[in-house]
């Protein structure tokens, strides 16, 4: 992918930009928006080029129809599956959790826009998103285990726990069961609950807001939050302290103090 993101023409999905905000959204209403190879390869590769892509400062994934995900398409994805051998389905299944690596690996927050079904690779998305706004229409299920799978798949089994914990992700990825909404929330899961019909509204809300905020200091608060995952405490102290001296030394921090002495709002220019 060589071209810019802010003209790029997306073949698997919609993609929008508007100011410093993209737009993802899953684009295949009639089958409740299921994931193809196709598009699995085309949101790996957008992901990776988010990293080096200045012009957005952060990223709603969505769905069309009043439905975000439905996982993997049964007849496009599940059944070619049954027909690969071993080295096919190991390249399958890298290149899937690629897209999550490169969904935590992009410094733009990613914010999931979750209405009715989100379920398998689906919910796993939403997962890998930064924050999550759900109506009460959402239904998240880890389904895998309903399809003779393990609900190891794409960094479940080490995401989900650190987001609603151990015991209430094992329940999920065991049983495959619906997750609600109010439990969604209840949970940790989901950010906020707002109104059916306004989670995409809610969440480029968000997204602006995020965008045009200290966007340097936002990338390196996403990054401390992943790699952090790994360290002991005080490894994570000493990696914070780090961090922060470098955010000091940016002209966003100038930009906030001398806003603050004028009394004035500070405009933040992600450097």
């Amino acid at each position: 992918m060589t071209e810019g993101l802010t003209s790029y023409t997306a073949q698997h999905f919609n993609w929008r930009v508007a100011g410093k905000v993209a737009t993802i959204e899953l684009n295949r209403p009639e089958r409740k928006n299921p994931l193809t190879f196709e598009s699995y390869a085309e949101l790996r590769d957008v992901f990776h080029a988010l990293r080096h892509e200045t012009s957005i400062n952060a990223v709603v994934l969505s769905g069309a129809g009043g439905n975000f995900c439905s996982g993997g398409d049964v007849f496009e994805i599940i059944e070619p599956l049954t027909r690969m051998d071993m080295p096919g389905l190991l390249k399958f299944t890298r290149m899937t959790g690629q897209v999550v690596k490169n969904m935590r690996a992009c410094p733009q927050p990613v914010i999931a826009a979750v209405e009715g079904v989100c379920a398998g690779a689906g919910a796993i998305l939403a997962m890998a998103s930064d924050l999550r706004i759900a109506s009460p229409s959402a239904r998240t299920a880890f389904l895998f285990n309903r399809v003779g799978l393990a609900g190891c798949d794409m960094g479940a089994c080490a995401i989900l726990p650190r987001i609603i914990g151990h015991g209430r992700a094992s329940e999920l990825l065991y049983t495959g069961r619906v997750m609600t909404a109010a439990e969604g929330e209840r949970w940790g899961f989901f950010n906020r609950l707002v109104d059916d019909g306004s989670a995409l509204a809610e969440a480029r809300e968000l997204a602006a807001s995020l965008a045009a905020g200290p966007t340097f200091a936002n990338a390196m608060t996403k990054t401390m939050l992943h790699r952090e995952w790994a360290m002991d405490i005080d490894t994570a102290i000493d990696a914070e302290a780090e961090a922060q001296a470098i955010c000091m030394a940016t002209r966003d921090f100038q930009r906030a103090f001398e806003a603050f002495a004028g009394k004035t709002k500070p405009v933040f220019k992600g450097n």
